[in-house]
C-alpha cells in the first residue's frame, strides 16, 4: 500500500518524503480546500524545479479539490500553464466541472477523485472510472466491509483512505457552518474549524415554555460548554492489515496545515508500520506526542468509534522546537530565516568534531555548528529530545549542548520564528551525530 503523507508548503514536502512517504499531495492558492496551508507559492522560491529536486522519483498529488464558482473556473484555466510546470503525478478534484479542462491540458495525467465528492457506493465508483478517474476517496462515512464492495465491483479503480487525523464532522465535509458563523466558506477552502468551538446549548419543549434542559458533553474552560460537534481524530496504525484486506491502495494522513514536526513523525510511524508489520512499532508513541484530539477509528468498524464527540480541545504531551537545516544558498538569504529558503538535502556528511590542535581541548569539545530553525524559544537551562528519521527520540541535557547565534557568539536561549547554532557536546554525547532533517522538541509539563 502507498503512503500518502500531506504537504503545505516545499519544506513539509520535504520531510514527508525524508520520514518516509511514498506520495505527498499539496494545494495550489486558490483551488485547495485548505486555503490556509501554505501551499505552493512562488513568491517565496518554491519554484517547480525545487519541487522537483525534492520529489525524487516519489509521486507527487495536487489538489484542486474546492467547490468551483464561474470565477474560479476562469482563474484555473488561465493557470494551466503555470501548473503545467510542477511535477504534478494526479490532480485531486471535487468538482466535475473542472474535469473536461484538466483532460485537455493534461490528457496523460491521472485524476483522483476527493473524498469530498461523496463516492460511497460501487455504481457511482465504476461511474467515476468510466469518466477517467483512476483513483477515488470514498466517503469518510464508509465502513470497511463497505469500502470492500466497491473494490470487489470495481478491482480495476484505485482506493484511497485516510487513516489519521482531524475528520469533519459534516457529511463527506460539506459544510454551511463556518459560511453562516464566520462568513468563510469552507466548500472554498476556508474553513473557520467552527464545529470545533464550544457552545451552550438547550433544549425548551413546546409544552413547557421557559425550562431549559442544557445540553453538555462536558466542562470546558469556559465553563458548562459542550463540544458537541466537534469529533474525534481518526487513527488506523494499529488496523493497517484489516485495511489491505478491503482492497486499499493508499494510505492516507491528513494535516496539510500541521507542522512540519507533526508531518514527519507520524509518516515515520505509519512507514514503520507498513514496512514492519509483525514488528513492535518503536515509533507508536510519537502519535500521541503529536498535538491531536481523542482517536477513534471512524467509521471502518462501524459509527459507534464516532458517535461520542472529542471532549475538550488538543492533547499536546509535547512541544515542537525546531528543526535542524541545511544552510541556505547565499543567494536565497533573505530579512527572512536562511532555512526557510533552503531545500532539504538529501544526504548531509557526518558531522565531525574537531581535532585537537592549535585551538585547544575546548574547541574540539564541541560538535560542528548545526543550523536551527527555531519554531519555538530554545533555552540552553532546558533540556530538550532530538529524534530523526530512523531514530527514536534522544534525550539532550543541559550542559550537554550550547547555543549560539548565527554569527557564534554564545547565548542563553534562541527565540522562536528565528534562527541560529546549537552545538553538542563530543566528550559527553559521542555517539549523538544530528544532522539535516532530525527535529527538536520538548516534554510539556502535564
Amino acid at each position: 500500500m502507498e503512503l500518502l503523507a500531506p504537504a503545505g508548503s516545499s519544506r513539509k514536502l520535504g520531510y514527508a518524503y525524508r520520514y518516509g512517504a511514498d506520495a505527498a499531495y499539496m494545494g495550489l492558492p486558490g483551488f485547495s480546500l485548505r486555503a490556509n496551508a501554505e501551499n505552493i507559492d512562488d513568491e517565496r522560491a518554491e519554484s517547480p524545479a525545487q519541487i522537483r529536486a525534492l520529489k525524487g522519483d516519489r509521486k507527487l498529488y495536487c489538489a484542486l479539490n474546492i467547490y468551483f464558482h464561474n470565477a474560479d473556473l476562469g482563474a484555473l484555466e488561465a493557470s494551466l500553464e503555470r501548473i503545467a510546470e510542477y511535477p504534478f503525478d494526479a490532480f485531486i478534484v471535487s468538482d466535475i466541472g473542472v474535469v473536461s479542462l484538466l483532460q485537455r491540458r493534461f490528457p496523460d495525467l491521472p485524476l483522483h477523485l476527493s473524498t469530498q465528492a461523496n463516492c460511497t457506493n460501487p455504481e457511482a465508483a465504476r461511474m467515476y472510472y468510466r469518466m477517467g478517474f483512476s483513483r477515488i476517496v470514498p466517503g469518510r462515512e464508509l465502513s470497511l466491509s463497505e469500502i470492500a464492495a466497491i473494490k470487489d465491483r470495481v478491482p480495476e479503480l484505485e482506493l484511497e483512505v485516510f487513516v489519521h487525523g482531524a475528520v469533519c464532522i459534516a457529511y463527506s465535509g460539506r459544510c454551511f457552518l463556518s459560511k453562516w458563523a464566520a462568513d468563510r466558506s469552507a466548500n472554498q477552502g476556508d474553513c473557520a474549524h467552527s464545529c470545533r468551538w464550544s457552545y451552550r446549548l438547550a433544549l425548551e419543549e413546546e409544552q413547557r415554555p421557559g425550562e431549559y434542559l442544557p445540553v453538555e458533553t462536558g466542562e470546558t474552560a469556559g465553563g458548562g460548554f459542550t463540544t458537541l460537534m466537534s469529533s474525534k481524530d481518526i487513527c488506523m496504525i494499529d488496523h493497517l492489515a484489516d485495511l489491505r484486506s478491503a482492497g486499499v491502495d493508499s494510505l492516507k494522513i491528513e494535516g496539510r496545515i500541521k507542522s512540519l514536526y507533526y508531518v514527519a513523525v507520524v509518516t515515520r510511524a505509519y512507514r514503520y508500520a507498513l514496512d514492519h508489520p509483525a514488528d513492535r512499532n518503536p515509533f507508536r508513541d510519537d502519535l500521541f506526542a503529536v498535538s491531536h484530539r481523542e482517536y477513534s477509528t471512524g467509521f471502518y468498524f462501524g459509527r459507534e468509534a464516532f458517535d461520542q464527540p472529542a471532549l475538550g480541545s488538543y492533547r499536546q504531551t509535547h512541544l515542537f522546537l525546531g528543526s535542524i537545516e541545511a544552510p541556505a544558498q547565499p543567494e536565497c538569504r533573505t530579512e527572512q530565516p536562511a532555512a526557510r529558503c533552503a531545500p532539504l538535502q538529501a544526504a548531509h556528511e557526518a558531522d565531525q568534531a574537531e581535532r585537537p590542535g592549535a585551538r585547544g581541548a575546548e574547541t574540539a569539545r564541541w560538535s560542528t555548528p548545526l543550523y536551527v530553525d527555531v519554531k519555538n524559544t530554545i533555552h540552553s537551562d532546558r533540556g530538550f529530545e532530538l529524534l530523526g528519521p530512523h531514530e527514536m527520540a534522544t534525550s539532550v541535557q543541559p550542559g550537554e549542548f550550547r547555543l549560539l547565534t548565527l554569527e557564534g557568539k554564545p547565548v542563553e536561549r534562541l527565540v522562536n520564528q528565528s534562527a541560529g547554532h546549537i552545538q553538542i557536546d563530543r566528550v559527553r554525547r559521542p555517539r549523538l551525530h544530528p544532522a539535516p532533517g532530525w527535529l527538536l522538541r520538548a516534554v510539556q509539563p502535564q
